[in-house]
């Protein structure tokens, strides 16, 4: 072997001791529940600190790799039922041999590793030795308590579930899509109250992300049907309807209390330096779980249909997006109200209606709910970040009572930060549990 490719073998193994140091301990002792939850952590960490990300991007990802943790578990439990000929275009999966005795965690431990290695395609050699420690640790607790050999027909079997279900993932229309985040071809002519990209911006691109996404296969067939909601007709004047959603983001800007300020900042989950907006309440999902410890295959439901629920929230918000193509209030603001102003938060590079925060924090707030019922938790994903000087607003961890406070708090703070009127998070909050009540309706289990 070449001395540097040696040396940057030996590099990357010292590395992903650090990492696996980091974040468990090797002396940690895996059941299945936890073994689900670490997956489930490693798996926000990985979007987090994997290139060219997105929410869109990022929604998809959560989705495949639950799906992967569920359908590795649920022949555990004959109270639960696969999706196999449940969502849409998943004709079918890989079936257990009636004559193998597996051992679960191990089918889960495989099928995670591999399915996340196979969704996130570009991430870091770090990430990868980081993936492969995880299983390696549980793998070597696993074999104590059971025999190589179904260790290792499980491990077989959890990285069947895996490719089946990743090569059904390749034909939904987000296959790597973060190779195209920005089409430099797409072209929309611009019409009074056309998106535009505006000065004041989360993104150098002119062009807005992922046109095209609004099109991808839902995991409901039932969410494709979903009618697309009204918005408002453009208008200038004082007084309509139109103008006054416009107003009563100006209004807020210049009355933001501070508490206002660190909830805007703390959603912002901008994917350059966080796990994006779905990661985000895929994160919340680990903490009440992490909390609660229902079973592994409860567990691993409902971080399933949570991230199903939002990876469809935002298909289909995108295609509303798209559909409308409407401009946010750093556009029509300083043109109508007050050419001065500006929003507490850059825009985000896509069209405003509806949110997409407010339908994704919906939708995971409605399953939530409907698995764990009134749970309350802290939310502590920004805590310890530095303070953001550029809006003088620490970021300060969040206390709820409830899923939907947390849902309402995430579509409020898009109004505090400027980018979003009313009419957005309405809309987005109430197509947000639409969309979750379809995937809750996917008869999971039975009853």
């Amino acid at each position: 072997m070449p001395k540097n490719k040696l040396v940057k073998n030996i590099f990357f193994v010292l590395v992903g001791m650090l990492l696996l140091g980091g974040c468990q301990s090797p002396k940690k002792k895996y059941d299945a529940t936890e073994t689900a939850l670490e997956w489930a952590k490693l798996t926000t960490y990985i979007t987090q600190y994997t290139p060219s990300n997105s929410p869109t991007f990022a929604s998809r990802a959560f989705a495949y790799i639950s799906l992967t943790m569920y359908e590795c578990v649920v022949h555990s439990d004959t109270s639960y039922n696969s999706m196999a000929l449940k969502l849409n275009g998943l004709n079918q999966l890989p079936q257990p041999d009636n004559q193998i005795k597996y051992n679960w965690t191990a089918v889960l431990n495989a099928g995670q590793a591999k399915i996340i290695k196979l969704i996130y395609q570009q991430t870091s050699d770090e990430n990868i030795i980081k993936i492969d420690s995880l299983k390696n640790v549980i793998h070597d607790q696993l074999v104590q308590d059971s025999t190589i050999e179904i260790i290792k027909k499980s491990e077989s079997y959890g990285e069947q579930i895996a490719q089946s279900i990743f090569n059904w993932s390749k034909t939904d229309g987000g296959h790597r899509g973060y190779l195209k985040n920005f089409d430099k071809d797409f072209y929309r002519e611009e019409f009074l109250g056309s998106w535009k990209p505006p000065l004041f911006a989360q993104s150098f691109s002119h062009k807005p992300l992922h046109p095209y996404w609004g099109q991808n296969r839902t995991f409901a067939k039932s969410n494709r049907a979903i009618s697309i909601p009204e918005y408002l007709k453009f208008d200038t004047v004082p007084g309509s309807p139109y103008y006054e959603q416009f107003l009563a983001v100006y209004k807020k800007e210049k009355t933001l209390t501070q508490k206002e300020k660190e909830a805007a900042i703390w959603w912002g989950d901008d994917p350059d330096v966080s796990f994006t907006p779905p990661g985000h309440s895929y994160y919340l999902a680990t903490v009440v779980l992490d909390k609660v410890r229902p079973d592994v295959v409860k567990t691993a439901q409902t971080l399933a249909q949570t991230a199903l629920a939002v990876a469809d929230a935002f298909i289909k918000c995108w295609e509303w997006k798209y559909h409308y193509f409407s401009e946010r209030p750093n556009t029509y603001v300083p043109k109508y109200i007050d050419q001065e102003w500006e929003s507490f938060w850059p825009d985000p590079p896509f069209p405003a209606f509806p949110s997409g925060h407010a339908i994704q924090a919906a939708a995971a707030a409605t399953v939530l709910e409907a698995n764990l019922g009134t749970v309350s938790f802290i939310d502590k994903a920004h805590e310890g970040r530095p303070k953001d000087e550029v809006r003088d607003t620490e970021f300060v961890s969040r206390r709820f009572d409830s899923f939907w406070d947390f849902a309402l708090e995430t579509a409020d703070s898009r109004f505090y930060g400027g980018i979003h009127t009313p009419i957005d998070n309405t809309v987005g909050l109430e197509n947000g549990k639409r969309i979750a009540n379809n995937i809750l309706d996917l008869n999971w289990k039975n009853e």
